[in-house]
């Protein structure tokens, strides 16, 4: 599901760029020293943004280091680190291992199974450190196997769900800005969500999983529709985001928000709108 809140390059400074990329060795390192190559194997890019956007808000002090890794090992790579990509390695083994195991309930994929069970013991590190957030997911789960078992139609109640645990995960401390990182991560869940759903929305309908924009597909002007939701999910992201006094690193996260959550997107529509063009000749 994750994978869609990355930069847009071309629309970065170089040093900006670069310095994205430490903090994705970053979070890549801590994933490597506290779970070792299976938990490498989980790092995404949504959760390289939380490590920025709480590094920004709560200035944290950053080491700069330099490690050899598995796919550049030619050389060392520049890795920026601090508590906060800690904390985003933390909840991306959270997040993946339940991930794998609604993979496993869902289409009974045994690839999925077995990710799990390696990272079992990860997770139940995680999970004691962190009681809070493994409940969030816990129950985003529970409800999520409802609105399938109910085939629901209701396309905001189930991205809602993915937005509740993802402004668990971006609440991290008790404090004042925690209402607005808890907005900020709401509707980051909830595009998650939509995009997820909007990218396999196809492949769904063939295997009869569930999947709420397929009750929508056949609805007059579907691509807009979609987009428009989208851009209100972004929108609102952005609002909450405009809210914390972050100076740090903020040209990164703007470019993640406004442009780099676009990407995947544009190439999906891009090609649909080439499909549909190839089956009227």
């Amino acid at each position: 599901m994750f994978g869609y809140v990355t930069v847009r390059k071309d629309d970065l400074k170089i040093k900006d760029y670069e310095k994205y990329h430490a903090y994705y060795c970053g979070v890549c390192q801590d994933l490597k020293e506290a779970y070792g190559m299976k938990g490498q194997a989980t790092l995404t890019y949504d959760m390289t943004f939380l490590a920025i956007l709480l590094t920004g808000l709560y200035e944290d002090k950053t080491v700069r280091e330099e490690h050899r890794c598995v796919v550049h090992p030619g050389r060392k790579h520049v890795c920026l680190r601090n508590e906060f990509t800690r904390y985003a390695a933390d909840m991306n083994i959270l997040l993946t291992y339940y991930n794998l195991l609604d993979d496993w309930e869902d289409e009974k994929n045994h690839a999925a199974l077995i990710g799990a069970k390696a990272l079992r013991g990860s997770f139940l590190k995680v999970a004691q450190a962190y009681p809070r957030q493994t409940k969030a997911v816990k129950n985003y789960l529970k409800k999520i196997h409802i609105c399938e078992a109910e085939n629901s139609r209701n396309l905001d109640q189930a991205a809602g769900y993915t937005g509740e645990v993802l402004a668990e995960i971006y609440q991290l401390r008790d404090d004042i800005w925690k209402e607005d990182l808890g907005r900020l991560g709401f509707y980051i869940g909830k595009y998650i969500y939509l995009m997820d759903a909007y990218e396999d929305v196809e492949k769904d309908k063939k295997t009869g999983n569930y999947n709420p924009l397929i009750f929508l597909q056949e609805t007059e002007g579907f691509e807009d529709i979609v987009e428009k939701i989208l851009l209100m999910m972004t929108a609102e992201a952005s609002r909450a985001f405009e809210k914390l006094p972050i100076l740090e690193n903020v040209d990164i996260l703007r470019n993640i928000l406004y442009a780099g959550i676009w990407t995947k997107y544009e190439v999906l529509k891009h090609k649909r709108e080439s499909e549909d063009e190839e089956k009227k000749h």
